[in-house]
């Protein structure tokens, strides 16, 4: 009995261990995405950037991790090749291509930096989940909802590195490189493989189509596909918006910017919101709790945009809830993938969906400055609740089906 009591404690200790690992390897390999959006307005001075040209950089980003979630989805590298040495890897090249920003003045070039940086991105995320999969069963939408929250708040870093480095744009791309640099050795050196990690899948590229023709997968593929029209479009340009609510103005007694301040707040909120939906997922149900999450966040999209911009408190405050409520969801749809897929095509199945998601987020990050310029922010940010409508929609079929029953233990 001793033994067996020591042993629960090791597997309870390593489990929390790689939880805490990867996650903060995801927040830090994850802050080379959006590094080009926070000194987005020095690469206008310095190189000659238009507003447009830092659209598509982003875009490039994309594409670069569209393409490659969908080498790995076809070749089954997710599942094939240890997702540590995939993640350790990729963050460390991620993070050497995301120097080449500073140098480079030729748009083009940038561009390809970019698209390259995205591609080794998408041995970071999908393979994190992947190695978190391996240490949870039960709990496993608390624990990915952690993961998710750590990748918001690396996704919004770059925000706090301007803050911090308002005059010196060079040291935000630096920094966010160094941080990648980081997390590969984070997940080489102290994570292992979990008890409940899968081997043994062969060779299969039509695996990824699963995700189409069964039902359960399928729907919560839909459900995905609309919180994704919503996200990175809200992420990608919430900096700008804020940008024109508060202009130079810093937070009080300090030399941080206001704007890229309470950006980062609505990441660090989403970063809360993730571990608290994870929760309410594994008592209310999954269906549920993203419905609830796309509700909140649709209707943030509709409104806030519309608020007139002397209303800069009431901004921000909605613009918080937003960031909250956009990204709550994401790991629960995530879970909701390996709990329907099967296990031994998990990674495959979880970069496939991811892959489609991104590939979809192109297209609404960059039709927001189109409806902005000829329209306002109002009906830019009205146009990402689309997304949302469609997903609860999905969802709450999913929830209807009696594939619905293996999520969250019958918790639907």
């Amino acid at each position: 009995m001793e033994l067996t009591e020591r042993g629960t404690k090791s597997v309870t200790f390593e489990r929390r261990k790689t939880l805490a690992v990867v996650s903060l390897a995801t927040l830090f390999g994850l802050s080379v995405w959006f590094s080009t959006n926070a000194v987005g307005p020095a690469l206008e001075i310095e190189k000659g950037f238009s507003t447009g040209d830092l659209a598509w950089l982003t875009i490039a980003v994309q594409l670069g991790f569209v393409a490659g979630t969908l080498i790995s989805a076809v070749t089954n590298l997710a599942d094939l090749v240890n997702a540590r040495f995939v993640f350790g890897a990729s963050a460390a090249i991620a993070g050497l291509l995301n120097l080449g920003v500073i140098p480079l003045d030729d748009f083009s070039a940038v561009m390809a930096i970019r698209f390259a940086t995205g591609i080794f991105l998408a041995g970071v995320y999908p393979p994190g989940m992947k190695i978190i999969s391996g240490w949870f069963q039960s709990g496993r939408g608390i624990a990915l909802g952690i993961m998710i929250g750590a990748l918001t708040i690396g996704s919004g870093s770059p925000h706090l590195l301007r803050s911090v480095f308002v005059d010196n744009w060079e040291a935000t791309i630096i920094g966010s490189s160094i941080l990648s640099g980081v997390s590969a050795l984070l997940v080489v050196l102290l994570v292992r493989d979990g008890p409940y990690d899968v081997s043994g899948a062969k060779f299969d590229p039509r695996y990824m189509l699963r995700a189409f023709t069964e039902r359960g997968p399928r729907l919560t593929l839909f459900g995905y596909l609309g919180h994704m029209w919503e996200l990175y479009a809200m992420w990608a340009w919430i900096g700008v918006f804020l940008g024109t609510v508060y202009g130079a103005k810093t937070v009080t007694g300090t030399s941080f910017e206001l704007a890229s301040a309470i950006a980062f707040g609505a990441f660090v909120a989403g970063a809360v919101a993730s571990y608290a939906a994870g929760l309410m997922a594994e008592r209310w149900g999954r269906a549920y709790t993203t419905s609830l999450a796309m509700l909140i966040s649709g209707g943030s999209a509709l409104v806030v945009g519309f608020l007139p911009v002397d209303w800069e408190w009431a901004i921000a405050v909605l613009v918080l809830v937003w960031g909250a409520s956009v990204i709550a969801d994401s790991a629960q749809f995530s879970t909701a993938m390996t709990e329907l897929g099967e296990p031994a095509y998990r990674g495959t199945l979880l970069t496939f969906q991811t892959g489609l998601g991104f590939a979809l987020t192109a297209v609404s990050i960059r039709l927001v400055p189109i409806v902005e310029d000829a329209s306002g922010w109002g009906w830019a940010f009205a146009l990402l609740a689309i997304g949302p409508a469609l997903g609860i929609a999905a969802m709450m079929r999913l929830r209807a089906v009696p594939e619905s029953v293996n999520l969250a233990g019958g918790r639907r």
